[in-house]
């Protein structure tokens, strides 16, 4: 065989091992990728305490990406976000909303609000939007939790008059964020017995 062709062929084997293992690496990266996306899930929790770390700006943006990214019917897109950081409006909300007292240590909240005069169903996709939020805290370390102001007149009124929101724009829930105080563990809610197929009364999943 003739030099040239020696180092061609080689050259082609060269090429293919190459190939071969860039294939090899995307697929890897692909399904370590998903497992990452689909612990992060499993591993959300209610955080409700907080160093006094600030949590940077750069993050906060990511948590509103994330929040915007989410599902909305129609497109309609009917969410407002007001993002919190004076204490005085901080420890306000934690001293009138009952569930809510971890509002007084946090650096930061996102209150999650839906503009009623867009969508009649605001608070399902303001619901998509709080949900990412919370799952992106916990990919960036994040510790939050969702309080409720929504469905409570009397809890959407305090939100409302401190943070003085025009009439059509409805507060879901407060969403205090900070850095994790002490190690919260996740629940493991699974529960087959919530699990239902072709009908209520089948119980082929229930192992």
């Amino acid at each position: 065989m003739k030099p040239s062709k020696t180092i061609s062929l080689i050259l082609s084997l060269v090429i293919l091992v190459l190939i071969g293992v860039v294939v090899m690496q995307t697929q890897k990266n692909s399904t370590d990728s998903a497992k990452a996306v689909v612990e992060n899930i499993h591993e959300r929790k209610s955080v409700r305490k907080y160093t006094s770390q600030k949590v940077e700006e750069e993050k906060i943006q990511t948590l509103l990406r994330a929040a915007m990214a989410a599902p909305t019917g129609k497109d309609i897109r009917p969410w407002e976000f007001v993002v919190v950081d004076d204490k005085d409006i901080l420890n306000q909300l934690g001293n009138k909303l009952p569930f809510a007292k971890m509002l007084k240590e946090a650096q930061l909240a996102i209150v999650v609000c839906g503009d009623s005069s867009k969508s009649f169903y605001w608070y399902l996709d303001c619901a998509t939007a709080a949900q990412n939020i919370l799952l992106t805290a916990q990919a960036l370390h994040l510790g939050a939790v969702w309080t409720a102001a929504y469905p409570y007149n009397d809890r959407m009124e305090v939100v409302t008059e401190a943070l003085q929101l025009p009439t059509n724009i409805l507060p879901l829930c407060v969403i205090p964020i900070g850095y994790p105080l002490g190690k919260t563990m996740a629940k493991d809610k699974f529960d087959s017995q919530r699990i239902h197929k072709n009908t209520w009364e089948s119980s082929e999943l229930r192992n």
